[in-house]
């Protein structure tokens, strides 16, 4: 064991599938897209009208309600998120400790955001509320997660898009690695409104329904025509792993290696087609997990659908092992949605080795992207998972997790 490993030992989720990662597990295991109706009114017939909601969830266990009606609910899901990802690394108390909080967000307090504007234009500026201005800013979320376990190291927001939870974890897994901090909460959290809903749709970004498909993210396939955006909140516990032993933490996962790349040639709002950029990526990531693509016994994609940011990660993939077998490749956003945490909850339970089933939505993969999606059959439990996200405007993040 390294002097400087870094483990993730705990984990708190909120998302479509409910309240902690029990439900998440079980929605993997299904493989169908965890898409509810978001607001059809006024919408004809080809436009995406699914979206992956957090349902009513009771979160006074671990936020209490009069806390809870002073924050936006990305800041709520957070909180809430971190404290269970506390309980569950037996962390009851960081008394002493140097926490370190980084969040990514693509979106941030949405409908705070909404309120404000629409308070501003309707009424006038005098009857700007600061009660919404306050959760508008982009970090609130790692601020009041930093206000609500007493968290007094770094606090950092990343806002890398599709790419964000990777960043955080990367970023966070330095913090403990280097010594800045004794623990480390990793994680993201997004809100989807209506509103927001119908810009994605707007531009393109959202499945829609066919003449021949219902409205499904549908990863790598032939038929893909978009993501499922959701919402919710992840966030992961990171700690040295020389003290996660000492104390007897019940669960680990090390983060053996992180890297992220940037194709400079992509659109600010798109993809490019940088994939010997982002072949240069994974293999840094694996380098400095002293792995070889052939060790590697799954690859949870960051793909959701997407025409152009598939295809790239598929590439990519293709390029990075160079003819080597490729391992079964994971794509969790076709349950979960884009936004909100998911992968990364979804790759700490794939490091574990909880099982996930065959994507309900897949017909055939692309012609030409050489990419195994798993079928659903079992797997052994891994010793090595590859986690990447690729996302619109160029970023790039990759993490290798190791059954510790």
């Amino acid at each position: 064991m390294s002097p400087h490993a870094v483990v993730a030992t705990g984990i708190g989720a909120i998302g479509p599938w409910g309240g902690g990662v029990e439900g998440l597990a079980r929605a993997l295991a299904a493989g169908r897209p965890l898409g509810v109706e978001i607001d059809g009114e006024g919408r004809d017939d080809r436009a995406s009208r699914l979206a992956a909601l957090v349902p009513d969830v009771d979160l006074s266990r671990w936020l209490p309600p009069a806390s809870a009606r002073r924050l936006g609910r990305p800041s709520r899901w957070a909180v809430a998120a971190a404290r269970i990802a506390l309980e569950d690394a037996g962390l009851p108390s960081l008394d002493g400790a140097r926490v370190a909080v980084i969040l990514a967000t693509s979106f941030g307090a949405v409908r705070f955001t909404e309120n404000l504007v629409r308070q501003t234009l309707v009424e006038g500026p005098e009857s700007a509320q600061p009660f919404y201005f306050s959760e508008c800013v982009a970090n609130a979320a790692a601020a009041q997660v930093a206000l609500a376990v007493g968290a007094r190291g770094a606090n950092v927001t990343v806002t890398q898009r599709e790419a964000g939870p990777l960043v955080a974890l990367a970023r966070g897994t330095s913090e403990v690695r280097e010594g800045r901090a004794d623990v480390a909460l990793v994680g993201a959290a997004d809100e989807m409104t209506p509103l927001l809903h119908r810009v994605l749709d707007r531009f393109g970004a959202t499945a829609r329904p066919t003449a021949h498909h219902d409205e499904a993210p549908r990863p790598f396939d032939v038929a893909r025509n978009g993501m499922l955006a959701g919402e919710g909140a992840a966030v992961l516990v990171l700690e040295r792993e020389a003290d996660a032993v000492a104390r007897g933490a019940s669960r680990r996962v090390r983060v053996a290696g992180t890297a992220g790349a940037f194709d400079a040639e992509a659109a600010p709002s798109d993809w490019g087609e940088g994939d010997e950029t982002m072949a240069r990526g994974i293999a840094r990531a694996l380098a400095r997990a002293g792995r070889s693509p052939a060790a590697i016994d799954r690859v949870v994609a960051g793909a959701s659908g997407s025409r152009r940011g598939d295809r790239l990660e598929a590439r990519a993939l293709s390029r990075a092992w160079a003819g080597a077998p490729r391992p079964p490749v994971l794509v969790p956003k076709a349950v979960t949605g884009e936004y909100g945490g998911g992968q990364l909850a979804a790759a700490f339970l794939a490091a574990l080795g909880v099982p996930f089933g065959p994507v309900a939505a897949m017909t055939a993969v692309e012609p030409g992207l050489d990419v195994g999606v798993h079928d659903g059959s079992p797997l052994p439990i891994p010793e090595a998972v590859l986690v990447g996200a690729l996302a619109a405007g160029g970023a790039g993040a990759w993490a290798v997790l190791e059954r510790a």
